[in-house]
């Protein structure tokens, strides 16, 4: 009698524990809901480099390789560049995960907001989302003859031509190119990665593939962006 009691209660507790996670509900699925409710919400962001970034950028595609450069997630951040009309720009990062090329509010890490007034332009940052929301930048001042890159720079050329569509927006290529590039740029500066991510990916130690440094000095990416020549538009993204 005793040992079918200890028999009995054993199997009522093997029924209890095995039944816990109920259907539906396996360890996976609870292990991807925290991966889920975790991604992208303990990157920090140099806003400041951001900026700087965008002031020095020579086009769409090298100011996404400054900022990848900047950001220490293990995301690659996608870059959409549209001019609203023929003084306002608007430039979004955002996380492409669906990967259709398009932003979605829900994507959106920061739009940077340029408009020209005669000689004169300004331009301000903003976050979005739980992580980032609570930037916004104060309004940064740039005239015709300052240093800059050319993205800034050819809005006072007199042929420039704004590009009322979305010009230019990252492409699932240019992202596997953009997160190649990225590895070799934290191996070759591992004391700016010295450390885990706090997405738990370790950056350092190695060398950058083959010697060679992705968005070198030639053409930085697109730096005859919304520039005319000779009667038409040429808008040239690398």
């Amino acid at each position: 009698m005793i040992i079918k009691t200890k028999l009995l209660a054993t199997m009522l507790g093997v029924s209890l524990i095995t039944g816990v996670a109920g259907p539906g509900c396996s360890s996976d699925d609870r292990s991807n809901d925290r991966w889920a409710t975790t991604e992208n919400t303990n990157v920090k962001i140099d806003w400041d480099k951001v900026n700087e970034a965008y002031k020095q950028a020579e086009g769409p595609e090298d100011l996404e390789r400054r900022i990848n450069e900047i950001y220490e997630g293990s995301e690659v951040i996608s870059v959409s560049v549209q001019d609203l009309d023929n003084k306002t720009q608007v430039v979004t990062g955002f996380f492409d995960k669906d990967h259709d090329g398009k932003v979605s509010d829900p994507e959106k890490i920061f739009t940077i907001k340029r408009d020209l007034k005669g000689s004169e332009a300004q331009y301000q940052t903003q976050g979005y989302g739980p992580q980032y929301g609570y930037y916004s930048s104060p309004f940064y001042s740039i005239a015709s003859g300052m240093l800059m890159g050319a993205m800034l720079s050819n809005m006072f050329h007199p042929s420039y031509v704004p590009i009322y569509t979305t010009a230019y927006t990252t492409s699932s290529a240019r992202v596997s190119q953009l997160d190649n590039h990225r590895s070799s740029y934290r191996a070759a500066n591992p004391s700016r990665f010295s450390k885990p991510s706090q997405t738990g990916r370790s950056y350092g130690g190695g060398k950058a593939v083959g010697g060679k440094s992705f968005g070198g000095s030639t053409s930085r990416g697109g730096s005859r962006f919304g520039v005319a020549r000779r009667g038409r538009t040429v808008v040239r993204i690398g």
